[in-house]
């Protein structure tokens, strides 16, 4: 194993960066989108019943609609 200050002063010693994970962003987005629904109806209830605030049910409103949003940038953006 190099030393810390011999891969300082021979960065090319140093083993390759490996590959990112190839991560499926459309997936990721609509996981995002299905929580915030679940929070939306979660929070809705509890709204209703006033246990919170109903600005919480318009933070949750916001998450589903900036993933909805977002849903087009991944599509764009797949296999990047």
């Amino acid at each position: 194993m190099p030393s810390v200050m011999t891969l300082l002063l021979h960065p090319e010693r140093r083993r390759p960066t490996p590959a990112p994970p190839s991560t499926d962003l459309v997936r990721v987005v609509l996981v995002g989108v299905a929580v915030w629904t679940v929070a939306l109806v979660v929070v809705g209830v509890l709204a209703a019943t006033g246990v919170v605030p109903v600005e919480a049910v318009a933070i949750c409103g916001a998450g589903i609609l900036l993933g909805l949003l977002g849903l087009p940038w991944a599509r764009r953006h797949r296999g990047d």
